[in-house]
């Protein structure tokens, strides 16, 4: 199944009314609730998704800022959106996938077998001289059941041996990953062998994922070969879901680590590399 889908693909796909469910993911750390923002201007149809609440369960404790949701819940997310099983969907969001990845990842988790980014996400619809919708729109309840293990997954121990026998790719910004900065998280650096690959170098100027040739060349860059195991973490699990779709647009399967920094940086007894090299 495809990864990607454009404006014009999309727009084509709900002008003849071919079944396509639309989730807009908008969220960022700097304004986590995208609400008010969907209702001002969304895609015809497109349903709001709540990362920080349907993708993530803040009741785990220990597994980072967005731990993985149980099953039951995120059943209970994908009913809410009217997912039905065998669904396409589109996932969308104002920041190059980089939110909605998490959706696309969970979802393949999951089980669902077609689901795609919007390729630019809503720059790219609105680019497009396609419509939006104001307010809220409420499906009627789906049918889908969410059975996870369809996606690669290490924990905290996995990411720790990681780099011994494969590629451990850290996907936030280089500064966070130097430990020059940290704005969020209790200590900052990077998990010692991980290598720096920044979710917004997965993008072209436009906001759109870069050709899979561009993108093997970047990856190959840090390592990434044919026949070596891959990995990426982020900051809480969530533009490393960019990262894995970056790779597997790239032709790479890769693991997520879930707890990513957040999980690792609140651990004390795990150590600590700064500066530009992976330590």
């Amino acid at each position: 199944m495809p990864i990607l889908i454009t404006a014009e693909e999309l727009a084509d796909r709900l002008a003849a009314g071919e079944r396509t469910i639309v989730l807009d993911v908008r969220w960022s750390l700097a304004e986590p609730d995208g609400t008010d923002a969907y209702r001002a201007g969304h895609i015809p149809g497109a349903v709001y998704v709540d990362l920080d609440h349907e993708l993530a369960d803040h009741e785990v404790t220990g597994q980072g800022r967005h731990p993985l949701p149980s099953e039951a819940a995120f059943t209970r997310a994908m009913r809410r959106w009217g997912l039905r099983d065998g669904d396409t969907v589109v996932v969308m969001d104002d920041l190059g996938n980089q939110s909605s990845a998490r959706a696309w990842w969970l979802l393949r988790h999951a089980g669902a077998a077609d689901v795609r980014m919007l390729d630019g996400g809503l720059a790219a619809w609105r680019a497009g001289g396609h419509p939006l919708d104001i307010g809220d729109v409420v499906p009627d309840a789906g049918d889908a059941t969410a059975h996870f293990g369809a996606m690669p997954v290490i924990d905290i121990d996995g990411a720790a041996a990681f780099p011994a026998d494969g590629v451990l790719l850290d996907a936030r910004a280089a500064p966070r990953y130097r430990g020059e900065v940290e704005p969020i998280d209790p200590r900052a650096g990077h998990i010692p062998g991980a290598r720096s690959a920044p979710s917004g170098e997965n993008l072209d100027d436009d906001g759109r994922f870069r050709s899979p040739e561009a993108l093997r060349e970047h990856f190959a860059g840090v390592g990434v070969t044919g026949g070596v195991p891959v990995a990426a973490y982020c900051g809480s699990g969530v533009t490393a879901a960019h990262e894995v779709a970056a790779l597997a647009i790239a032709g790479f399967e890769a693991a997520l680590y879930p707890g990513s920094w957040s999980q690792w940086s609140n651990d004390e007894g795990r150590p600590v590399a700064v500066g530009p090299e992976a330590g």
